[in-house]
């Protein structure tokens, strides 16, 4: 029989550097043939198209399959398997899957659904690695407004349980075989000290380490042979509300039981379009203060500049704003800006959307 093809899930909150951190293990793959399945919370599919627009040789269309506007935990008959197959059965197959899940995804579904008998004999996953903001996690901020929550749990007696941020981040570590501290360049020498919190708060014998851009040598993140659909016990769920379907003669997936509470209930999304932008310096300005302002999580998308020929890539997490042209418009190609908001249940849509078209319009927006 074949040995098993290797997977990686690569975990983590919203905006650790997920991406930057696969972006680079593509870029140093050295040959290897990597495979990637992003999995993406929203309506836009920017991370893959981020991926997929990189100008990484080797990292063609067909290695990136996208699993948009949903997550894997609860989507995993109807998209996963089938991906996961597709990429299996090729003629010539991966020699290694990387996925990248969702930042409000929990890892341990994904992970036991590689005892599905469709894919358990073919592929293993051979580790686990959650990504973490070093300086958010420095400083508790792994929640939207961690201050606000505290409080509000301390003025009601009756909130004596975690968070649902706190405990997705919890199911994160928990089902880590590797953490990587994120933005260390960032932590002014406190990535030490944060890695040695995180290494007591997860599971004997993960490991943890440092990171600057998600640069982390593939030879430290592929081949830690875990095995860990074999080890669904020791990573233990925060949430104990999923319904597992672990028994070895299950292979029907119209009985996958999709009745749990959905992860994402506490979340939600929406996209804006906007014109071109006149000055995009002063609407990435804008933009961090709107995203203060209404607690967002994630800001991020396509903007088109005025009098630019390249289109402008938006990634916003807190205050921190990154933007940098990505590629030229295509011929035809309509130039446009669209941005995804992703925030708490319950976001102003409307007071956000318009803050934004305002921010984009800056002389029309009232003085």
């Amino acid at each position: 029989m074949p040995a098993k093809i290797p997977a990686t899930v690569v975990t983590g909150f919203l905006g650790a550097g997920k991406t930057t951190l696969v972006r680079h293990l593509l870029t140093h793959a050295h040959g290897r043939r990597i495979a990637l399945i992003v999995n993406e919370f929203g309506e836009l599919g920017v991370d893959g198209e981020i991926l997929k627009s990189c100008g990484i040789e080797g990292c063609s269309d067909d290695d990136v399959v996208e699993l948009a506007n949903g997550c894997i935990c609860c989507t995993v008959a109807e998209d996963f398997l089938p991906a996961m197959k597709a990429l299996l059965d090729r003629p010539n197959p991966p020699e290694h899957i990387v996925i990248e899940t969702s930042g409000l995804a929990l890892p341990q579904p994904l992970v036991r659904a590689f005892n599905w008998p469709e894919v358990r004999s073919r592929v293993t996953v051979d580790g686990v690695v959650t990504v973490v903001d070093g300086p958010a996690v420095a400083a508790g901020r792994f929640a939207a407004d961690e201050a606000a929550v505290d409080a509000q749990r301390e003025a009601d007696d009756s909130i004596d349980h975690e968070t649902p941020l706190s405990e997705l981040f919890e199911d994160q570590l928990a089902c880590a075989d590797m953490i990587v501290v994120n933005k260390a360049d960032l932590m002014d020498g406190g990535a030490p000290a944060t890695a040695a919190a995180l290494r007591e708060r997860a599971r004997r014998g993960v490991q943890v380490i440092e990171a600057a851009m998600g640069a982390v040598d593939p030879a430290v993140l592929l081949g830690l042979g875990i095995g860990a659909e074999n080890d669904m016990e020791a990573r233990h769920e925060v949430h104990h509300h999923h319904h597992h379907h672990d028994d070895d003669d299950h292979d029907d997936h119209d009985d996958h039981d999709h009745e749990h509470e959905h992860g994402h209930d506490e979340f939600e999304s929406f996209h804006v379009d906007l014109p071109e932008l006149p000055d995009p310096s002063a609407f990435q300005a804008s933009v961090s203060e709107i995203i203060a302002a209404h607690d967002l999580l994630r800001v991020k998308g396509f903007a088109a500049v005025s009098g630019k020929p390249m289109r402008l890539l938006i990634q916003a997490v807190g205050p921190r704003v990154d933007a940098h042209f990505d590629r030229p418009f295509a011929a035809g190609e309509t130039r446009a800006t669209r941005l995804v908001v992703i925030g708490l249940a319950g976001i102003d849509r409307e007071a956000v959307a318009s803050a934004l078209v305002a921010a984009a319009s800056p002389e029309t927006a009232p003085a």
